[in-house]
């Protein structure tokens, strides 16, 4: 019998490829409709990315196999898709963060903060998330992830070895007043004196014994909490940055998106700025509650010991050994070199771009140079382009002479500062079509007809109070999204609550906000998402541990998420009014 479960378990995705579809076949055999042929698609796609019975992007592409073969779409609408502005902006943005990784300047930026932050224990905790956060802002979750696990390691190794040497010190010292204190008994009578030697000494010798080992598996306990704190601060932080900008994770690429597809004549509602606008106080809101979590669990709540306001002698010592760990990682970097500084330069001026160019309170530099009547030629994705292709014209050095034999020297053109071999090595290409699949289940769900028969099914809904469905829509994507991907939360949600905010007449960035941000409150499980895999891996971490963090982190991100909703966001989108362009059946007012 052990044998069949597991032959079962072995060839569980072999036998999900052949189930799912069969079992749901019934649905357009019975109800032969386009509606019904569409959600059919949409259901096996759904178990699919879920189970990741086969690659996500694979998945992605079912509509391109099934929308023609049921008369949805026909194949070449359906593949036009799979390029869009979305996914440009998307390769723009990861060109721009491989340029950072690759030239390190990532790592020279976390070190920096990190030696003006400090290493106590609460501003220590501080300085890894401030970092993680931001460098999530720009490039990849699980870069950031990576590069930022091994430096903490190295940091509370350090912080760790000295505890232990300061601790051994006391312990000598304390041997040493003891053996005093055994000279001193030279007024006793000789075997009287010689007994109590005997007895006390060899208790003493056990007490000590005792005393040490206690003092090492306190300081060992100490030590795995403060590492499990740094751990999760890290993962927590990287999921957590990316909220903050419009390419810092994909969940926030595919709002702007479907927006696009679902609501054509949107205004650019959703653009670098807007998005800054909205999602940068809710990140910072974020991480300070996320900061003060972790503090009162892994560090407990003598917040004036966490920040070393009543540190001693060895305690200081003990930061700056861990200080000049983070000063030698800082000096082997050396100064910085012309492709770092033009990589920097580069990166400045993509964001000055992006947020100038329509700010919203006043004409940006798109609207008054290339946009005519009425009509935004240039995009966030022209400016991810542009900045994109001087990463693969300007050079690296401005001069490189490659020494041959002899007293030859034979001057070679630099490298510019990307090649096409390390944009290769490093993209993930799977995620432009994981968004391609989002867009086409979009359009095949308007084009069948099931985004409106799913808008009158839920007009019942109409009669609750809309905080109360934006709230309980967080819950529900928060915890659907620490089962799949965060990609495929988004995609699979967001069409069916911008049906429903269109049957009640509720404006649809009021529910999509919401559930978009909430696909990356990934914090409870490992597999939730990579971050949290890199960090569990290292093995110091339990599920259990992960779960406790997360769970109220979760309840706290939905909190933070409403408050967002109801206050700065609210009047930045108008979002108490229903919009113009979102009327598209014009039922509304």
């Amino acid at each position: 019998m052990a044998g069949f479960w597991q032959t079962i378990l072995a060839f569980r995705k072999y036998l999900i490829i052949v189930s799912v579809p069969l079992l749901f076949l019934p649905l357009p055999l019975a109800v032969p409709t386009k509606e019904a042929q569409c959600g059919y698609t949409i259901i096996i796609m759904a178990l699919f990315w879920c189970t990741e019975a086969l690659p996500l992007a694979v998945t992605s592409l079912f509509p391109v196999l099934l929308f023609p073969l049921m008369n949805i779409m026909d194949s070449t609408t359906v593949c036009q898709e799979y390029l869009k502005d979305t996914n440009m902006l998307f390769i723009g943005g990861l060109l721009m963060a491989i340029a950072i990784e690759n030239w390190q300047l990532h790592k020279r930026i976390a070190l920096r903060v990190l030696l003006i932050t400090g290493v106590r224990p609460a501003l220590l905790l501080m300085g890894f998330m401030i970092v993680t956060a931001f460098l999530s802002m720009w490039i990849s979750n699980t870069a950031t992830t990576a590069m930022m696990v091994p430096i903490a390691q190295a940091v509370l190794e350090q912080l760790h070895k000295s505890e232990m040497e300061s601790s051994t010190a006391g312990q000598v010292s304390e041997n040493i007043n003891k053996a005093f204190e055994l000279q001193e008994e030279a007024t006793k009578p000789e075997s009287s004196r010689e007994t109590e030697k005997k007895d006390v000494g060899n208790s003493h010798v056990l007490t000590v014994e005792e005393d040490k080992k206690i003092n090492e598996n306190l300081l060992d306990e100490k030590h795995k909490q403060f590492c499990k704190g740094m751990s999760l601060c890290i993962c927590y932080s990287a999921s957590i940055g990316g909220i903050a900008t419009l390419t810092g994770t994909t969940p926030n690429l595919i709002l702007q998106g479907q927006i696009a597809e679902l609501f054509p004549n949107n205004d650019n509602v959703i653009n670098f700025a807007s998005w800054f606008s909205f999602a940068f106080p809710t990140t910072i809101v974020l991480l300070v509650l996320t900061w003060i979590w972790l503090q009162i669990l892994y560090l407990g709540f003598n917040f004036r010991k966490n920040f070393g306001c009543a540190s001693s002698a060895s305690e200081k010592v003990k930061e700056q050994h861990a200080y000049n760990i983070i000063k030698e990682e800082c000096k082997k970097l050396g100064s910085m070199k012309f492709p770092e500084i033009a990589v920097l330069i580069l990166f400045v001026l993509l964001v000055l771009l992006w947020f100038t160019r329509d700010p919203g309170f006043i004409p940006g530099w798109a609207t008054v140079l290339f946009n005519k009547n009425d009509t935004s030629y240039v995009t966030d994705t022209t400016v991810a382009i542009f900045i994109s292709v001087l990463l693969f014209i300007i050079p690296s050095n401005i001069s490189n002479k490659d020494k041959q034999t002899g007293s030859k020297s034979k001057i070679r053109a630099p490298p510019a500062l990307l090649d096409w071999k390390t944009v290769h090595q490093k993209m993930p290409w799977n995620i432009v079509f994981l968004l391609g699949g989002g867009f086409a289940l979009a359009k095949g769900s308007e084009e069948s007809g099931l985004s409106s028969w799913l808008g009158t099914k839920l007009t019942p809904l109409q009669q609750i109070p809309p905080p109360a469905i934006a709230f309980l829509l967080c819950l529900l994507v928060a915890t659907f999204t620490e089962c799949a991907s965060n990609v495929a939360t988004t995609t699979l949600f967001l069409p069916i609550v911008a049906s429903m905010a269109e049957a009640i007449c509720l404006n649809p960035l009021y529910v999509m906000l919401p559930c978009t941000v909430s696909a990356s409150l990934a914090f409870m499980l490992p597999v939730a998402t990579p971050p949290n895999a890199i960090v569990f891996s290292y093995g110091q971490l339990k599920v259990i541990d992960m779960a406790k963090a997360g769970f109220v982190l979760n309840i706290l991100g939905v909190l933070t998420i409403t408050l967002a909703l109801n206050t700065w966001s609210s009047s930045l989108f108008q979002l108490q009014t229903f919009p113009s362009w979102a009327n598209k059946t014009g039922k509304c007012p």
